[in-house]
Formats: structure tokens, sequence, C-alpha cells
């Protein structure tokens, strides 16, 4: 499992990790950071470019853009924590599941799985969430069902190689009972893979949850999402660019965090990549 000192050597983890953090305290701690109201029009300041009094300058409604882009934090974390954690908690199981039953149901789903690959994954987003109607609840449920199938994989890849390790077949030929072999001795293999996963997966989501935000399948305003910002702001780039760059930044910043950080943790939980000093 993850080795807390071997964590902390690693720059990629620690890098990512802090990123990361700091994001999560600014989400966490928005109403307290953020200088004004998020929704707040200041008649007289539209279009202002970032001053002291608006250090992200303001957008064609005399909204700070610095409140908006503080508060928008929340709307991504929430997304991406939100879907990946259902995403998790659905397909893990089930994948582990599928892998240690095998024969005709491993082989069924596995086909139907294939099917669901050989679909563009933002087509079906849109699908889904224009169905459903554009709101953060239905986005985060959207993501969570594409996500889950790649999680049922992963875990059913993991059982399948973990079934072939000598003890877990002692066990099984001892008779212990499947929940015991499947919680005792599997899912110990099968949970290091699946964090890194999650762990990479969460800025998959943040892009995703951005290009639907951007498209109107997200939150809807005037809540301050950053895809929803970039689409509002796109038409004044050439005039107020800083109304596409400051969340684009954000958005690039919370990718960026997640990815070194899920690399920091591959390379930490696989023996084979770990280099000593990080």
């Amino acid at each position: 499992m993850l080795r807390a000192g071997r964590l902390w050597r690693n720059w990629s983890a620690v890098a990512g990790g802090a990123i990361v953090a700091s994001l999560v305290v600014v989400a966490v701690l928005a109403p307290t950071l953020a200088p004004r109201a998020p929704t707040a029009l200041h008649a007289g300041f539209e279009i202002t470019p970032p001053s002291p009094a608006f250090p992200f300058g303001t957008d064609e409604l005399g909204r700070d853009i610095l409140s908006r882009v503080i508060h928008g934090a929340r709307i991504s974390l929430a997304a991406a924590l939100g879907a990946v954690s259902l995403a998790t908690i659905v397909g893990v199981p089930f994948g582990t599941a599928i892998g240690f039953a095998g024969g005709v149901i491993d082989l069924v789903m596995m086909r139907l799985f294939d099917i669901l690959f050989a679909f563009p994954a933002i087509l079906l987003a849109i699908a889904i969430v224009a169905a459903l109607g554009p709101s953060l609840t239905n986005l985060i449920f959207t993501i969570a069902v594409l996500t889950m199938p790649q999680f049922a994989v992963l875990a059913r890849g993991a059982t399948l190689a973990a079934r072939s390790l000598e003890y877990v077949q002692a066990a099984v030929a001892l008779g212990a009972p499947s929940r015991r072999v499947v919680f005792g001795h599997i899912l110990p293999n099968v949970l290091p893979p699946v964090i890194v996963a999650a762990t990479l997966n969460l800025s998959i989501v943040i892009l995703v949850e951005a290009g639907l935000s951007f498209l109107g399948l997200g939150t809807q305003p005037p809540a301050p999402s950053w895809g929803g910002m970039i689409s509002r702001g796109r038409q004044y780039m050439t005039i107020a660019p800083w109304l596409v760059v400051f969340p684009g930044l954000a958005i690039m910043l919370a990718v960026l965090g997640f990815n070194l950080l899920g690399d920091g943790v591959r390379e930490t939980l696989d023996p084979r990549l770990y280099r000593g000093g990080g």
C-alpha cells in the first residue's frame, strides 16, 4: 500500500499535493477568501481591467472575476470528487465481483463495456446531460456513469491477476468463504491501481466539467463555473482577455496539480517506477 515516507520523497507527489491542498483550502474558505460576492454587480465597473480594487478585473456585468474564480473552485472540485467517488464506489466492487466470478457473467459484461467504450465519451456526456437537464447534480451523475466502467475494468484486471497468486489459490483450496477471499486477499491488490486511476481521473473530470459548462450543459448561470466563465468571456477576448485568462489558468492549475499528484502516487505504489529519492 501507499508509504508516506516514499510519497514525501517524491517531488511530483509533493508539488501536486501542495497544489491540490491549496485548491481545497480555497474551495472550503471561498466565502472568506473572496473579496466580494461572486454574483454581486458593480455598476460603472463593467469590463474593468485588473486593478488594485479588482485584481482579476470585472466581467461584462461588473462582477469581480477574482471572487468568481475562487468560488468556481468549489464547483470544479465538487464535480470531480463527487463523480470519481461515485464511479469508484460502484465500479470497483462490480469489477471485482465479475472478475472473481468469471464465466458467462464476466464475458457478457466485458462485451457491454467494449460497446460503451466504442462511443466518444464527450458525445455520450452531452447526450445524457441534455436528456437529464443541465445542473451540477446531473453533471456529476453523468460523469460517474461514464467513468464507472473504467474502474470496473481496472478492478477486474487486478482481480484476475490476484486470483493467480499462490496464497489466494491456497485460501480457495482450503475452503475460505468467497467474501473473505475477496476482502482479505484480492481487494488489497486491487486498491493500489484504483487509487492511482482515481487521482488521475480527477483531472480529466475537471476538464470534462469545464467543457460541458462551456457548452452550457453544466452548472447554470449565475453560478461561477470556470468553463461557463470562459464561454461567456470569449466574445470579449479581444478587448478583455482577462475574462478567459484567469479561469483558464485556474483550470490549468487544477489539472496540473491532480496530474502531478497522480504521477507521484503511481511511482510510489509501483516498485518498478519508484526511484529512491523521488
